[in-house]
């Protein structure tokens, strides 16, 4: 890991930062305290390097594709039609990939990391509808005229974003993606033969199990991803973080839901299914989310929010006190610290730290108070 060293001549921060990001506060304050554009700058250095080393993992150890990576010629022809409706349903939620990417893309389309980022997981999430599609259409569960009168009713509506804020769209598809995976885990589930559900009982199917398998570990590293963005925003901007957290999981509905036209027959089926429900959401999302978060809990951040308030540190600066008692300031930190570890040992591997070297903005508050 690089760190930044402490300001020690008048030449360094020149070193350091654009001529155009240059403010008066010393490389060695607490990153709250530094403007907003220096840490959007080191945000933006992250998420960089982040996508740069997403990329290669990606396409080392996931490169397939939804035609020729499956048996699907081997798959049963004899599901339930409960079974059928599920692969249906979620066949419907990636038929909109198009309109998450490019809605997305509209927020986030200056930060050449997220940006760019939102194009490869645009294409990885389009693999997705191909494997459903397939699925559905080796099933036999529907003719293939069938699933082209369902797709054009899908796109008639375009799916927007619920948030128009790059922040809240960031917290919120770290919430998005990690229920995806639980959807399609407990799928595979269903797919081999596991499911105590005895209307999904008894139906192992090799082929859609893997499918499933595939699909989960896509939305696996989609999570890691967001997970590893929202970090960075926690700890550059904690306070906007966590109130964005609060909101998200207040008002969060996976996507597209008010726009597919058979989604009550979908949810329904699901939720018999068991792949999803409020009380998954709860245990299996939210809880694990909050946990990577460093989030002491849901009760923790409501309270954390209503009892704010702002008072001044001994520089002067406003902060809402209640909120940082609501997550670990230093495993947050310590999160950060990983991941430019990881990003650093990646670019030194590709050469590129010779040339441009990835800086970590160390926070002598926080570490301050891990010591306490």
């Amino acid at each position: 890991m690089t760190v930044i060293p402490p300001l020690s001549n008048g030449n360094l921060r020149e070193a350091v930062l654009p001529p155009d990001m240059l403010t008066d506060a010393p490389l060695n304050c607490p990153v709250t305290l530094l403007s907003s554009e220096e840490r959007h700058r080191l945000i933006e250095r992250a998420f960089l390097g982040l996508y740069r080393w997403y990329v290669d993992r990606s396409q080392r150890l996931r490169n397939w594709n939804p035609d020729t990576s499956f048996a699907w010629r081997d798959m049963r022809t004899d599901h339930t039609e409960d079974v059928v409706q599920l692969i249906e349903g979620y066949f419907a939620v990636e038929q909109y990939a198009p309109d998450y990417t490019s809605e997305i893309l509209r927020v986030v389309r200056r930060s050449n990391g997220r940006s760019n980022f939102q194009l490869r997981w645009g294409a990885e999430e389009e693999r997705h509808g191909d494997t459903w599609e397939n699925a559905l259409l080796f099933s036999r569960g529907r003719t293939p005229a069938q699933i082209e009168h369902y797709k054009w009713q899908l796109r008639v509506n375009n799916w927007t974003l619920p948030w128009d804020d790059a922040l809240h769209m960031l917290v919120y598809t770290v919430f998005q993606e990690r229920a995806t995976q639980v959807n399609y885990l407990k799928f595979a589930e269903i797919a081999r033969g596991e499911s105590d559900t005895p209307a999904f009982a008894g139906a192992p199917d090799p082929v859609l199990a893997r499918a499933c398998s595939m699909l989960a570990v896509d939305e696996a590293a989609h999570y890691a991803f967001f997970l590893e963005g929202a970090r960075l925003f926690l700890y550059y901007f904690p306070e906007e973080t966590l109130g964005a957290i609060h909101d998200v999981i207040t008002h969060f509905a996976m996507p597209a839901q008010d726009i597919i036209p058979n989604w009550p027959v979908v949810a329904e089926t699901i939720y018999r299914a068991g792949t999803y429900g409020p009380r998954i959401f709860q245990r299996d999302v939210i809880a694990p989310v909050l946990e990577n978060l460093t989030v002491a809990g849901r009760k923790a951040l409501d309270s954390g929010l209503k009892h704010a308030r702002a008072i001044p540190d001994p520089n002067g600066n406003m902060r809402l006190t209640a909120l940082w008692d609501t997550f670990d300031a230093g495993e947050a930190e310590r999160n950060v610290i990983r991941l430019h570890d990881k990003i650093t040992d990646f670019e030194g591997s590709m050469g590129r730290a010779e040339i441009d070297p990835f800086l970590f903005q160390s926070n002598p508050d926080w570490q301050a108070k891990t010591k306490e």
